[in-house]
């Protein structure tokens, strides 16, 4: 049986309709939302500047910087900042959420005394080192003692020590002080060299958010945190 041109045409319009719809939500995405994301709490001048960190993946495409004003000194979010680890204070997220994932995360809520020192070419484990065959980890490459702390995953740990790039990018952490008792804190990712239009649009529409939401809860539970000690 043959469409009535009539509906043919009705029908036609919603599928127009619904891509237009669809292109407008994801220009929207694109140019609002995503750098939102990106860039949650910081000025223009910190998401832009260079950060200690950013040489291991100069090469890297995607970059995000987050960050947020904490009232309490510097050596006060150092000491919550030091102790992150699966195995250490947590990374004060959402642990019920990393916990799905078998992550065995429990997140600190006093700074502990014996997980205040680091070095580079520590392990910070993102996960239970008995889940995913101990590959749930990334590795110490530069520390600044109550300034800067940068992370890569093991491989690229590697790479670096050999003199050449970070290839899954890194992610490190900065605090600044902007008065005699506040102090600012700064987390930077830098990834994504893509290999195909599916990789692509994972990162941008699922793990985007994802970490967003994941590092926003960190920052303000170092804030909440710091500033309760405080």
């Amino acid at each position: 049986m043959l469409d009535n041109p009539l509906m043919a045409e009705k029908r036609n319009s919603k599928w127009a309709a619904a891509l237009g719809l669809g292109i407008a939500a994801g220009v929207s995405y694109a140019t609002r939302v995503r750098p939102w994301l990106l860039n949650w709490g910081a000025t223009w001048g910190e998401s832009d500047c260079f950060l200690p960190g950013d040489e291991f993946a100069p090469e890297c495409r995607y970059r995000a910087t987050r960050a947020i004003t904490v009232d309490a000194s510097i050596d006060r979010v150092w000491q919550w900042l030091i102790q992150i680890g699966q195995d250490r204070g947590g990374f004060y997220s959402y642990s019920w959420l990393e916990n799905l994932f078998f992550a065995d995360m429990h997140n600190a809520d006093q700074i502990i005394p014996e997980f205040q020192e680091r070095k580079i070419g520590d392990t910070v484990w993102l996960a239970n080192p008995r889940r995913y065959g101990g590959r749930g980890r990334m590795i110490v490459v530069a520390l600044e003692p109550y300034e800067d702390m940068a992370l890569v995953m093991p491989s690229d740990a590697e790479r670096i020590a050999n003199g050449d790039y970070a290839v899954f990018g890194c992610w490190s952490f900065h605090v600044r002080q902007i008065g005699d008792t506040r102090t600012r804190l700064l987390v930077r990712s830098r990834s994504g060299n893509f290999n195909s239009i599916p990789q692509m649009l994972f990162d941008f529409l699922i793990f985007d958010p994802a970490h967003f939401m994941m590092e926003r809860k960190m920052l303000k539970g170092i804030k909440e945190r710091a500033e309760r000690a405080s």
